[in-house]
């Protein structure tokens, strides 16, 4: 079979519940269509360029690179609910948190940080606490990795985080400065529109309503998020947020917490042999399909249109000896923060995706995974019992790729299948991607999940990538 590459797909995300047609009115769904598409643009040209941006760490742009450079976009951006233009806590100030996960390729695989304050863009910190734990877990030293050099500050770490995969607050920002990360004072996140809306929140708390959460009115509890899938077959999953609206000041949300908020894998899948499957099924082999026909009739209109395939479009039939399957998932997850951890809900839906299923049978998809934990009816709306719709609380959505890489006995790549999914229970949800056309697409709603949307110009509409890139991209 010819090896074909992994297809690259960057997928900036940022989903804000509850965005309704009511409360984002064409002039500003405008603003944001624009700026996602010229984000997305500007970083997939980056993904899919030789690398050149101060980030790279290789002549080939990596998930890793590309991920960070896009959510540095998003940070910079006062639209969006990460660095410059964060929500505020309660007591008017920023706190923000930031991940980021690869599917494989590095020691620690994932970290998180919160509560900064004077981190430009806590993406780029991120990142390099997942490089610098290339050197900190270096010989496995115990919980503590990495010597440590005694001064006059008790001691300093040589390389950093040791093996720690979280960090908070003052710790985080010292080595942020020790690292040469750019550092601003907090007056740099302020935005008028986020102090308009802690404000408010403040304001209904005192009518005896609920400070951040209204049916008809935004208030912001997202998050922005990016996953991406490199030539190497890396999948790379970053995020960073502000957290909620009027949280309590110190509250740890879930993009920082490995499994709630984010989240990125890659296993081995098993297979039976032709031989073993052939065994496995009662009555002559002759009628193999005609027994399978009837077994999914329950599940399908006639069963004339039963296919054999498993829904992310991988035929084990094709596979021969000595041939080895690998899956990869990559995830981030954004909404009512407290619901994702309850429910750890990025991972359970990686974990549906692995375990789900037998070695004979279909394999559960991701886009099917995330369905069941962030669709309509799904384990996140589930969470918030009877409080749901009433508080904000279960809302949210997942996005990520999925990958599909087939090699021989050799180790020699043989084909790979990617798929960007997404799904989400709220009112809304800001995405855009490059669909398998090499088009760009973004969108905040269903197709038909309300009327009017007609209105909302470039809403699931396919651009050339041209379009939208910056005359300085170009150059």
């Amino acid at each position: 079979m010819e090896y074909r590459k992994p297809s690259q797909s960057i997928t900036p995300r940022l989903i804000i519940r509850n965005i309704l047609p009511s409360n984002l009115p064409p002039s500003k769904y405008k603003r944001y269509h624009d700026a996602l598409l010229t984000i997305l643009a500007e970083s997939h040209r980056f993904l899919t360029s030789p690398s050149s941006f101060p980030l790279s760490t290789a002549s080939a742009t990596s998930a890793l690179d590309a991920a960070t450079f896009a959510v540095s976009l998003l940070e910079d951006n006062e639209l969006f609910n990460s660095g410059h233009g964060a929500v505020f806590t309660r007591d008017g100030v920023n706190e923000l948190e930031a991940s980021i996960m690869v599917s494989k390729g590095k020691k620690k695989r994932g970290v998180g940080v919160m509560g900064l304050q004077h981190i430009k863009n806590p993406i780029k910190f991120v990142r390099e606490m997942l490089l610098q734990g290339e050197k900190d877990l270096e010989g496995g030293n115990g919980e503590h990795r990495g010597p440590m050099i005694f001064g006059e500050e008790h001691f300093k770490l040589s390389s950093g985080a040791q093996g720690h995969s979280q960090l908070h607050k003052f710790c985080a920002e010292k080595l942020a400065e020790q690292w040469g990360l750019e550092m601003v004072d907090p007056s740099y996140f302020f935005v008028q529109a986020r102090w308009d809306e802690h404000i408010k929140g403040l304001e209904n708390e005192k009518k005896s309503q609920d400070a951040t959460w209204h049916e008809e009115h935004f208030f912001p509890q997202g998050t922005c998020g990016v996953v991406a899938l490199d030539s190497e077959g890396v999948i790379c999953t970053a995020t960073s947020t502000g957290g909620m609206t009027n949280k309590l000041t110190g509250r740890i949300g879930d993009t920082p917490t490995l499994g709630a908020g984010f989240w990125a894998e890659e296993w081995e899948e098993e297979y039976a042999s032709k031989a073993e499957t052939l065994l496995s099924q009662s009555g002559p082999a002759l009628t193999l399909s005609e027994a399978l026909k009837g077994l999914m009739a329950d599940c399908y209109p006639s069963p004339t249109t039963y296919s054999p395939l498993p829904s992310y479009d991988f035929d084990p039939r094709t596979l021969v000896a000595g041939d080895r399957v690998f899956r990869s998932t990559g995830m981030s997850g954004t909404g009512n923060g407290d619901s994702f951890l309850r429910t750890n809900a990025v991972r359970t839906a990686s974990a549906i995706a692995r375990y789900r299923g037998t070695k004979s049978g279909p394999k559960t998809s991701l886009q099917e995974a995330v369905t069941e934990i962030s669709g309509p009816g799904g384990d996140l709306a589930k969470s918030a019992g009877s409080r749901w719709r009433k508080t904000g609380e279960g809302e949210g959505g997942i996005i990520g790729i999925e990958l599909t890489l087939v090699v021989d006995e050799n180790g020699q790549k043989k084909s790979a299948t990617s798929h960007v999914v997404d799904d989400y229970n709220c009112g809304g949800m800001f995405r855009a991607t490059i669909d398998k056309q090499g088009k760009a697409v973004m969108r905040v709603w269903k197709p038909d999940q309300y009327s009017g949307l007609e209105k909302y110009e470039g809403e699931g509409k396919q651009y050339d990538l041209s379009e939208w890139l910056d005359e300085k991209t170009l150059r």
